[in-house]
């Protein structure tokens, strides 16, 4: 037993620690477990053969299918379009479309999605982004209540009764606590976010215009690190490729476009293009090239090439712009990294931005702070918000990459407009008869059944580009967690420490089961702000099931305690990937998870605590 409550301790140690991955540490758990021989080899590898373990992996294909269809996006887009310029509708509505698609798919995945048209919908209503992008995340954890598939967590206390030998839980048997979750949800964050969140975020969003597009301009400082160099007749730089520059290398400075005129035009007309530098580029005598970097650099690299330093008032041709950015032919967008996102970690020069999308990376807002010079060697961080630059037809292409970041910056026009692919129909007829298959007791198919079946035919029917898209949707380190702590769970029952936890619990709180539901509740509630919620609740369930047994009373309503507690964690942006996600894009800082979750949750609890046995009795 203390053999098992060391190896438990320690496993929550390095979760809160963070510095090791959350499914390295569940591997190790799983390695010491076997090395002491609390669990066989056949006990501790259980976790990898569970249905459930399945069965979430087939919801990731699924989840995928749908969002790379563009089904749940035109879906979502043209329900909130409903709300108008109005302020409290648009907030109804983001809290209702939002926990209605986190039903049925992952809330990181939900949020997603959901995050650039919320930000576009915002600026076009001229309200603050930053006080929807908060209840977005929490309205996706909510939403997970509603379904059996919706959150890990539901699918834990589901495997905890049927291995107890309970009736199984049905797929909408999670609803009301749903219904009563988003209604709590509703009512709390209406006025909390009202007092603490109005001035976040920009009401004129930086996706939401052309104006806004200037607005990134100055907010980055781009204008001021900006110059325009002519080539000349004669000059060093005519003639010559962008590789025979190496401007990067040999001045420190970064080439965002070039602008060549096209002749006699029409004066009012657009007389310049806008072209992206490429490695093999020639410039060409009248160029005009738009160069960032330090003052004395750009000075340099002038005198060297003979090219000509133009000041404010010249200009490119009889209409052509002063010392400025346009983005007629070339834009600027700003995206968001998610925690899974494979390039956190490396370099900006090694996240291939240049090579892959045919980007520039101008700058890193991380935070509060701007990072605008030698950013080939700044290593990403997650939640980091990059600027890049390139044609608008590159930009776009970065929205297929919806495992790595979010795009932020598009114009509103962009950002909202809807994709209506040709497979989104066929998409959403596989989701509608993968739960006619769960909800219908008629059709004798397991639930993991029903979800493989799902997930081959998205796969079978081209929903995706190819399969290795369709793995690429499966977030492997929740996966391997899950699978390695679920027989941490066994191992704690075989050892004795859930009876002995269980006894404790019971003894201290006393047999009243209203009294054992508020511990169980908020002693979740506790361990989900430092450890992940699916950690949690594979933690607590079996505790839960014991107090139950102990006393005497269901177990139903004290594992939808457990499952509830793990999910509605709003306290911290780091309990669940939505609460960190919104938060560079919201532009909020720790205290305001505190002043609007902490709130939010205690009241939760309190409501549930009363609830949950009325729904579902002792």
């Amino acid at each position: 037993m203390l053999t098992t409550l060391i190896i438990l301790g320690l496993s929550v140690v390095f979760f809160v620690w963070g510095k090791i991955r959350s499914d390295i540490v569940a591997l190790c758990a799983i390695i010491a477990l076997l090395v002491f021989h609390i669990l066989t080899p056949a006990e501790a590898l259980s976790g990898f053969s569970n249905s459930v373990v399945i069965m979430m992996a087939g919801l990731f294909v699924v989840g995928g299918a749908i969002f790379q269809t563009g089904l749940a996006k035109m879906i979502s887009a043209r329900i909130l379009k409903l709300a108008g310029n109005s302020e409290t509708r648009l907030f109804l509505l983001v809290m209702l479309v939002t926990s209605a698609i986190g039903a049925f798919v992952s809330n990181t995945g939900t949020v997603a999605l959901m995050l650039p048209i919320v930000v576009s919908l915002a600026a076009n209503a001229g309200v603050s982004s930053g006080r929807l992008l908060m209840p977005l995340a929490f309205a996706s954890s909510m939403g997970g209540m509603m379904t059996l598939i919706g959150t890990p967590p539901n699918l834990i206390i589901q495997e905890t009764l049927t291995g107890a030998g309970y009736e199984p839980l049905g797929f909408f048997s999670f609803l009301p606590v749903g219904l009563v979750c988003v209604a709590v949800g509703v009512l709390v964050l209406l006025p909390l976010t009202k007092i603490f969140l109005s001035g976040k975020g920009k009401k004129d969003d930086s996706s939401a215009s052309g104006k806004s597009l200037s607005q990134l301009v100055k907010e980055y400082g781009l204008s001021h690190n900006l110059f325009r160099l002519k080539v000349t007749p004669g000059s060093g730089a005519a003639g010559k490729t962008v590789v025979d520059l190496d401007l990067r290398n040999r001045y420190g400075l970064n080439l965002m476009e070039i602008r060549r005129g096209e002749g006699a035009q029409h004066r009012f007309l657009k007389t310049v293009t806008q072209k992206l530098a490429s490695s093999d580029t020639l410039f060409q005598t009248g160029d005009v090239l738009y160069v960032s970097g330090a003052p004395d650099s750009v000075s340099r690299f002038s005198s060297e090439l003979g090219l000509e330093m133009m000041d404010d008032h010249s200009l490119e041709t009889a209409s052509g712009p002063g010392n400025q950015l346009d983005f007629y032919d070339i834009g600027i967008a700003e995206i968001v990294l998610m925690p899974t996102s494979n390039i956190v970690g490396r370099t900006v020069k090694d996240a291939g931005f240049r090579d892959k999308f045919n980007l520039n990376v101008l700058g890193i807002r991380r935070r509060k702070d701007y990072i605008l010079h030698n950013l080939g060697s700044e290593k990403l961080h997650s939640g980091d918000v990059l600027l890049v630059q390139g044609t608008w037809q590159d930009i776009g292409r970065l929205g297929g990459e919806d495992a790595d970041w979010v795009v932020l910056g598009q114009p509103m026009v962009q950002a909202a407009k809807v994709t209506l692919d040709y497979k989104a129909p066929v998409a959403g007829l596989i989701m509608l008869f993968m739960i006619a298959m769960m909800v219908f007791d008629f059709i004798k198919v397991e639930p993991v059944t029903a979800v493989l079946i799902s997930a081959v035919l998205m796969i079978l029917t081209g929903c995706f580009r190819s399969v290795e898209a369709a793995y690429k949707t499966i977030n492997w380190e929740t996966i391997v967690l899950f699978a390695g702590m679920m027989p941490m769970s066994l191992a704690l029952e075989k050892t004795g420490v859930s009876e002995m936890i269980s006894n404790t619990l019971v003894g201290g709180l006393g047999s009243n089961p209203y009294i054992l539901m508020a511990g169980i509740y908020f002693t979740t509630s506790l361990m989900t702000m430092f450890i992940s919620n699916t950690v949690t609740a594979v933690l607590m369930a079996p505790i839960a099931l014991a107090c139950a047994q102990q006393v005497g009373i269901s177990p139903v309503p004290l594992l939808f305690g457990v499952t509830v507690a793990a999910s509605m964690c709003f306290a911290s942006p780091f309990s669940t990937p939505p609460n960190a996600l919104v938060m560079p894009a919201g532009q909020y800082t720790f205290m305001d998870y505190i002043k609007v979750g902490l709130p939010l949750q205690i009241i939760m609890g309190v409501v549930m605590v009363f609830v949950l046995p009325l729904l579902f009795p002792f």
